[in-house]
């Protein structure tokens, strides 16, 4: 008898070691797919821009967006991920309510110059974690890539989308997407998807950064009135939106906490970043309501397939940061509002002066704040992080407002004062007679289009007349 017992002693604990093993390496794989969906992303980023640029700003577009991501990898893993983990209790570095950030813990799980960021066989986790988390740094300067281009300077751009990919987000994602972030605990903010700490916070630095690089020449008239400037593939800039859409299936996925490991919330379940319990399911009820909700709004307000198709985006970030709370009809209305406030607020900004190429800063950053206002309104009363009912910071309107309004300071006033800088030294814009040029004949080793093609629209039309205006093709 004993020996029995002593031999399924030893089988339980050899089929527990290995369903251990296998949830592990499940884990693992599950956070190491969503790396590639996202560059799917950027993959969308590249043909979005570059079908919105002219035919002689094409590569330049093109080269700008390829070059964020290659200088996020690096800056990320030497600044973004350790100020995540160092800052979320606030500048102090102090620890906050779960223990699990501050100086002393960033140094033993994000010191770049330490073990831990590097291959480890004990360590199945630190690496893809920073994978996604290096792909959703680089989503914030594609964002911002788009707004800009056809006349900044391509030191500027690099510049910037450090600052922002390395640096900017990252505090607002310590403070608002992360357990021990204050925005959390002390406010009851809830971003799931983070349609304030990535979308406000990106839309937002790109407006800083407009103001100071101004509109591009011939989008404007002596008398204030504007001109659509059309890009040269439309279609290019559908399927590039498109193929973002398929992307962000990567982002939310890596949203969630998996069940089960040392690191997780739950054994059983999976979370939301701050411990909540959501489900797989939730998020594709409501990432496809969302989807459909957005374009259906835009449609509504304007039969413009650039405008319906990025409602499909606005769609889902207005859902974003909530996607883990909404009923699906609800997440099917949000999405609605969002596409539908897509050319309102985009002709709003336009008679302001701000020449945004892509729509960007409305799209992501006005998006983004409806979509963190909508969960003050429509879903306050739930936990915001794990912990027993009645003692934890609940989700409320108030806390999403002041959440708001910290993640578009953390975009605006980086994004704002950097460009000044740049503007005042002269390293912001591109020379006027480059501009006028193209940037892929004055700065680009190679031609886009060598064959060339026939140019159906060799004017543009005035918004506000409805006069043909010759432009600089």
């Amino acid at each position: 008898m004993e020996e029995e017992i002593a031999r399924l002693t030893a089988e339980l604990a050899s089929l527990t070691q290995a369903n251990a093993v296998g949830n592990t390496m499940a884990a693992e794989t599950y956070y190491y797919l969503t790396i590639p969906i996202m560059v799917l992303i950027h993959v969308g980023f590249l043909a979005y821009e570059m079908g919105a640029s002219r035919q002689k700003n094409v590569l330049a577009s093109g080269i700008k967006n390829i070059l964020a991501f290659a200088f996020l990898v690096p800056t990320f893993y030497y600044a973004g991920w350790f100020i995540y983990w160092a800052f979320p209790n606030g500048i102090d570095m102090s620890p906050g309510p779960f223990e699990i950030s501050g100086w002393d813990y960033a140094v033993a799980a994000a010191n770049p110059m330490g073990e831990v960021m590097g291959p480890n066989l004990a360590d199945n986790a630190t690496g893809v974690f920073w994978g996604a988390f290096t792909l959703f740094a680089a989503t914030t300067a594609s964002i911002m890539s788009g707004a800009v281009i056809e006349r900044i300077k391509l030191f500027a751009f690099i510049i910037l989308a450090i600052a922002l990919g390395a640096f900017a987000w990252v505090f607002a994602a310590a403070w608002g997407w992360h357990a021990d972030g204050w925005l959390v605990t002390k406010y009851g903010y809830h971003d799931f998807g983070a349609a304030g700490v990535v979308h406000m916070v990106a839309g937002f630095f790109a407006l800083g950064v407009l103001i100071n690089l101004g509109p591009r020449i011939g989008k404007y008239n002596r008398d204030r009135t504007s001109n659509h400037i059309p890009g040269h593939s439309m279609p290019m800039t559908l399927v590039g939106l498109m193929t973002i859409i398929a992307g962000f299936w990567g982002f939310l996925m890596a949203c969630a906490i998996y069940p089960g490991e040392a690191w997780s919330w739950s054994a059983t379940e999976f979370t939301s970043i701050y411990g909540t319990p959501m489900t797989l399911s939730a998020l594709t009820f409501n990432i496809l309501m969302g989807f459909a909700g957005g374009i259906i709004g835009a449609w509504v307000t304007t039969r413009d397939p650039f405008w319906m198709m990025s409602g499909a985006l606005a769609g889902i970030i207005a859902c974003a940061a909530g996607l883990d709370l909404w009923w699906p009809p609800m997440a099917f209305a949000i999405a609605f509002v969002g596409g539908a406030l897509l050319p309102v607020s985009a002709k709003f900004l336009e008679k302001l002066g701000i020449d945004d190429a892509v729509g960007a800063v409305t799209v992501h950053g006005v998006v983004g704040v409806w979509g963190v206002l909508a969960v003050g309104i429509f879903a306050s009363g739930y936990p915001a992080i794990q912990g027993d009912p009645g003692t934890v910071a609940t989700t409320n309107f108030m806390g999403q407002l002041i959440g708001a309004g910290v993640m578009a300071a953390c975009g605006f006033v980086p994004g704002y004062l950097l460009s000044l800088i740049l503007r005042i030294v002269g390293l912001l814009r591109v020379p006027e007679a480059a501009e006028i040029q193209g940037l892929d004949i004055t700065k680009v080793p190679a031609v886009a289009y060598p064959e060339g093609f026939a140019v159906s629209a060799p004017a543009v039309t005035s918004r506000a007349t409805g006069a043909r205006v010759q432009t600089p093709a």
